[in-house]
């Protein structure tokens, strides 16, 4: 599954089956792990979000994502969340790829997950401008320890660019 595929995603808790929201952005840590989710606010008070995080959401699908209850809606500073997906100052959205060795790679388009895994990110969809995309497709490259994500870049191992070329042979066939 996607990040973007959940955002805009209705929220619903499970003991009423009462709407609560809809999903604007995704929390991440630096350990490529799904912290939780923002939900939509219409708070004109700063920088206080309100947050689900990922151990309160029961179950969540292609349609909707179910949370336990109102009470795991909590408000939260922004600059608390390490990272977002979509918003903020720390978005891994359009972030550059960057191999050790100086490679550029392209810029983060989306993020993956595997919902066997739980909240674990498997690997990121890299974008390398409108042409590229359009002539061979995005990138996939799945994530390693090794990756780390910097203020302004993402680093990966030097032999990324071989994990990407062939993540990309096998999409191709």
């Amino acid at each position: 599954m996607k990040l973007q595929d959940m955002i805009g995603l209705t929220v619903y808790e499970v003991e009423e089956g009462t709407e609560v929201g809809e999903i604007i952005d995704i929390g991440l840590d630096s350990n490529w792990n799904i912290t939780g989710i923002e939900l939509e606010s219409k708070s004109f008070f700063g920088r206080l979000v309100k947050v689900v995080a990922w151990d309160n959401i029961a179950a969540y699908g292609e349609d909707a994502v179910m949370i336990r209850n109102k009470e795991s809606i909590v408000k939260v500073d922004a600059d608390h969340i390490s990272y977002t997906f979509l918003l903020g100052k720390n978005k891994l959205k359009d972030r550059q790829v960057l191999t050790a060795s100086g490679t550029v790679l392209g810029r983060i388009s989306d993020v993956y997950f595997d919902q066997k895994l739980g909240n674990t990110i498997v690997a990121l969809e890299i974008s390398d401008g409108l042409v590229t995309d359009l002539i061979e497709g995005r990138k996939w490259l799945p994530c390693s320890e090794e990756m780390t994500i910097g203020e302004d870049s993402v680093l990966v191992p030097a032999m990324s660019e071989e994990r990407l070329q062939n993540a990309i042979n096998i999409v191709n066939g």
